[in-house]
């Protein structure tokens, strides 16, 4: 089942209620220490100790956007005061910050923030819905498991921190279905199963369609096709349109949806092989944009494609050497089958400038290994043909602090390409292997079209907590794709 992201009201200041609140109360203090109505409530309920600890030296090391806890406090129902300090003229990062921090202490309990006439509560409450995720499908729950608790917000002006939510909390859920995705096993997450969770999208007002694979034999996509003709599952492409703009061509999202990646005859390394689960990203960050779009009623044309397969070993696999013909009509020499994701967007890239003619299109795609020893998992790779596209891009990702960072791309990474055989091969050697697979799929861009190739090896699924999320699947870039959207493509 999608993991639901927690509810938040908003409800006007009422000083009366924080007494007998339940859970978890938290407050504003800004760093000098001066104190709103809620906090100022708080401390003489508990008989000075809020007083007292912005009066203390710890309080002083204390920086915009952590949470300070006062557990058990004396005088209220509530088992723990949380004291959230934040500048009256914070940023949006401040205020998301201490909203996650307030995630990662809730617990499931009620939460309750009374924040007076603090700004831009609609991203403190976004950031503690998107922080508040765990994937938890496959854990069998404890009998006594309490309910999830309750968030409620107390503000100045309720009604208008509702309606600047409710974006946000489109993207949130977006999110968190990208996340649910791309944590899904594989035995779970078949080819099958993810065409048919994209296909219940059409609820939200999507168009949905899905080419199985007689039709993609029909069109000509035997290099993905290859990827998939080891594997039992059927190899599948779902297109998912969102009309929310005029009669302008739509801005196109591509995205690499390999549900496992063994890597076919060139096999990989037993060690960690249990991640390939996540090979399926880029598709997962297509489907997560497309349902916040949606939800949101972008008003926008967006169209959303991805490739649906599984990279598996057996007599009817692909093996390295054998050359395939692309959509495009370009020949490709396979020279490693682990190398598949490419062979996978060439042609749903390909089929989407000949269905859409999109004004701009971008791919995401768990691509490669390199990227991460290039970039690490902060920031994912960022590769272009229009500098303006991708400037806009970049702009999109900074105002939404997710990693990205432009790589390069020319002739000379190109040659490295050129196969014996065929039109080309699928892979240039160990060196500057992003690039080169940057390379390949440039191949099958038409010039006219403004493209962005995004290598979310590093970021997509990470071992460590992130700042919105917890270690796992991320959600990187539905919230830059959206923000894009809304900054670049939205009608006025």
């Amino acid at each position: 089942m999608p993991t639901t992201p927690t509810p938040v009201s908003f409800t006007a200041t009422d000083l009366n209620a924080i007494a007998d609140a339940t859970g978890r109360v938290a407050v504003v203090v800004d760093p000098e220490g001066r104190m709103g109505q809620a906090a100022r409530r708080v401390n003489r309920l508990t008989k000075g100790a809020v007083k007292r600890f912005v009066e203390s030296d710890g309080f002083a090391k204390v920086k915009p956007g952590q949470v300070t806890t006062l557990a058990w406090p004396v005088g209220m129902a509530a088992h723990a005061v949380d004291i959230l300090c934040l500048p009256r003229a914070h940023s949006v990062e401040e205020a998301r910050k201490g909203g996650a921090a307030l995630a990662k202490l809730r617990g499931g309990k009620d939460v309750l923030l009374a924040a007076d006439g603090t700004r831009r509560v609609a991203e403190i409450a976004f950031a503690l819905v998107a922080r508040d995720y765990e994937f938890d499908d496959h854990k069998t729950a404890p009998d006594d498991e309490p309910d999830n608790g309750a968030v409620t917000i107390m503000c100045s002006q309720p009604d208008a921190a509702q309606e600047a939510a409710a974006p946000l909390m489109a993207v949130a859920d977006g999110m968190f279905f990208t996340r649910d995705l791309v944590n899904a096993p594989a035995n779970v997450l078949t080819t099958t199963e993810f065409a048919e969770q994209l296909s219940a999208l059409s609820a939200l007002g999507l168009k949905v369609e899905v080419l199985d694979e007689d039709k993609l034999t029909e069109l000509g996509m035997r290099t993905l096709l290859s990827v998939g003709q080891g594997s039992e599952s059927p190899s599948k492409v779902v297109v998912m349109e969102w009309n929310g703009g005029g009669d302008e061509a739509p801005l196109a999202l591509v995205g690499k949806g390999v549900v496992f990646d063994t890597g076919g005859i060139s096999l990989k390394p037993a060690g960690g092989m249990e991640d390939m689960t996540m090979d399926m990203g880029g598709a997962g960050v297509v489907a997560g944009t497309m349902k916040a779009l949606a939800a949101r009623k972008a008003k926008a044309n967006v169209v959303g494609l991805v490739g649906l397969v599984e990279n598996m070993p057996s007599g009817n696999a692909t093996r390295p050497g054998d050359v395939v013909t692309s959509m495009k009509g370009d020949t490709v020499e396979i020279i490693n089958t682990d190398a598949e994701g490419r062979l996978v967007l060439c042609d749903v890239m390909w089929y989407a400038q000949e269905r859409f003619n999109p004004v701009g299109m971008i791919d995401l795609a768990t691509l490669t290994g390199a990227i991460i020893v290039g970039l690490g998992h902060q920031n994912a790779g960022v590769f272009s043909n229009n500098d303006a596209f991708c400037n806009a891009f970049l702009k999109s990702a900074s105002a939404e602090d997710e990693g990205a960072w432009r790589m390069p791309l020319g002739q000379a990474y190109d040659d490295m390409l050129k196969s014996r055989i065929a039109d080309m091969q699928n892979i240039g050697g160990r060196a500057a292997g992003s690039v080169t697979a940057a390379q390949f799929l440039q191949r099958f861009v038409k010039p006219e079209t403004p493209w962005i190739h995004l290598d979310i090896a590093g970021v997509a699924f990470v071992k460590s907590d992130t700042a919105l999320a917890p270690k796992g699947a991320t959600g990187w870039g539905v919230m830059a794709l959206n923000r894009l959207v809304a900054d670049k493509y939205e009608a006025e």
